[in-house]
């Protein structure tokens, strides 16, 4: 059963169309990387400039391991960095998830 998650970054100012024009253009293998990964129903939702991350997975621990362990990802966060403030929580290695506080099916 897949779990709801949500993290949230920020773009810095000045690269809100420039955030927008990498994920238009997001690399075929990103995108195959994210599906392998377990993610399912990913989002990215911006208001100003907080990025809100929006997935589900059935296993978050596999899902970051390989996220983690990809030469591919690697490559795209060194892509990214420079546009992105990312903070990353230590004990998962991945953006702080935000806590689940009500949910209506």
């Amino acid at each position: 059963m897949n779990k709801p998650y949500m993290w949230i970054l920020e773009v810095r100012p000045g690269y809100e169309e420039e955030y927008k024009k990498r994920h238009d253009e997001i690399w075929p293998e990103m995108i195959e990387l994210i599906q392998e990964a377990g993610m399912r129903n990913y989002s990215i939702f911006r208001h100003g400039l907080n990025l809100y991350g929006y997935f589900e997975t059935d296993d978050l621990d596999r899902m970051i391991s390989i996220l983690n362990n990809s030469e591919v990802n690697k490559r795209w966060g060194e892509y990214m960095t420079p546009i992105m403030k990312i903070e990353v929580d230590s004990e998962i290695n991945f953006p702080f998830l935000l806590p689940l506080q009500w949910h209506l099916d």
